[in-house]
C-alpha cells in the first residue's frame, strides 16, 4: 500500500482517487473548490501545500498546466515525486520537468487516454514519460488507474507528443465525419443511410495505417496502390461537389493544397505516405 496525494477532484481526478482508494492506497486529496471528495475514502486537506506534505507521491490532475503551476508549492514538493496527469503540450511537459528538476522534485508526465468511468478498469489506458527509475518505482501504484499503462521513455514530453499525434488524427477525422454527413444531407442522403457505408469503408484503415508506417520507416513510397496524382483527381471531384452545395471547403482544400505541393516537388507518382515526409 502506498501513501499518496491527488490534487484536483474534477471528474477525472475523482475517478483517479476512487481507483486508488479501491486499491487500498492511503490517499489525501485537495481541490480548489471546497466540498468535493466527501464521498471518497480519502483524507481531505485544507490547502494544496498540506496535501503535498502528506505524501511522497503527488498526482496532479487539473484543467491545464497554468493551473498546475498556480497550485504547486515548490517548498512542499521538494524531495517528492510529482506525476502530472493534467494533459498539455510537449513543450509544457518539458518546461514543468525542468522546473521540477530545479526544485529537487522527481517528475513524470502522463496522459490519460480514457474517460473517467473507465479509470481502474481494463479499458483504461495511460501514457507516461520521464525518468525510467521513477516510473518503475511507482509503477505498481499507478497500475491502480488501469492495466494499459505505457512507458514511452525518458523525454518528459514524449507522452504529450504521442497524445497530440493521436488527437490530431481524431479531430481531423471527426471534422471529416461531420462534414461528410453535411455533404450527404445536401445531396439528399439521410445520416442513417450513409453511416453503414462509412463504417464499411473505414474497415481498411488498420491495414492502411500499417502500410503508411512501413513505407515511412523504409523511406520508400511506392505508388502502385494509388499515386498522389490519382488522389488529387479524386479530391478535385469531391471539392466540386462540396462547392456546388455551398459547403465549407477549408479542410479539404488545405489537404488538396498539400497534395499539390508534393506533385509540384516531383512526387506525384509516389504513394500518399510521401506527404508525411515532406518539409513542413
Amino acid at each position: 500500500m502506498t501513501t499518496l496525494t491527488v490534487l484536483g477532484l474534477g471528474p477525472m481526478g475523482h475517478a483517479l482517487t476512487a481507483a486508488l482508494t479501491a486499491a487500498r492506497h492511503s490517499t489525501t486529496v485537495w481541490n480548489r473548490t471546497p466540498g468535493k471528495g466527501d464521498d471518497l475514502a480519502a483524507t481531505i486537506a485544507g490547502t494544496a501545500a498540506e496535501a503535498i506534505a502528506a505524501s511522497p507521491l503527488v498526482v496532479v490532475c487539473l484543467r491545464n498546466y497554468a493551473v498546475v503551476r498556480e497550485v504547486l508549492d515548490a517548498d512542499a514538493l521538494k524531495g517528492r515525486t510529482l506525476v502530472n496527469l493534467s494533459g498539455g503540450t510537449p513543450r509544457q511537459a518539458r518546461e514543468l520537468a525542468d522546473w521540477a528538476h530545479d526544485h529537487a522534485v522527481d517528475y513524470l508526465d502522463g496522459v490519460i487516454v480514457s474517460m473517467p468511468e473507465t479509470i481502474g478498469t481494463p479499458e483504461a489506458a495511460l501514457y507516461y514519460s520521464g525518468p525510467q527509475d521513477v516510473y518503475e518505482r511507482y509503477r505498481p501504484t499507478l497500475a491502480a488507474f488501469g492495466e494499459n499503462a505505457y512507458y514511452l521513455g525518458d523525454d518528459p514530453g514524449r507522452a504529450a507528443s504521442l497524445d497530440a499525434s493521436l488527437q490530431d488524427l481524431l479531430w481531423t477525422s471527426m471534422s471529416g465525419a461531420v462534414h461528410m454527413f453535411a455533404l450527404a444531407r445536401a445531396e439528399g442522403i439521410a445520416p442513417h443511410d450513409v453511416a453503414p457505408h462509412v463504417k464499411a469503408m473505414l474497415g481498411f484503415f488498420p491495414a492502411m495505417i500499417d502500410l503508411l508506417a512501413e513505407q515511412l520507416s523504409a523511406g520508400r513510397y511506392p505508388g502502385d496502390l494509388g499515386s498522389i496524382t490519382a488522389s488529387a483527381t479524386v479530391m478535385d471531384h469531391v471539392l466540386e461537389v462540396v462547392r456546388a452545395n455551398d459547403l465549407d471547403n477549408g479542410v479539404l482544400s488545405s489537404a488538396r493544397a498539400e497534395v499539390q505541393r508534393a506533385i509540384d516537388a516531383g512526387h506525384g507518382r509516389e504513394g500518399f505516405a510521401r506527404l508525411a515526409a515532406m518539409p513542413g
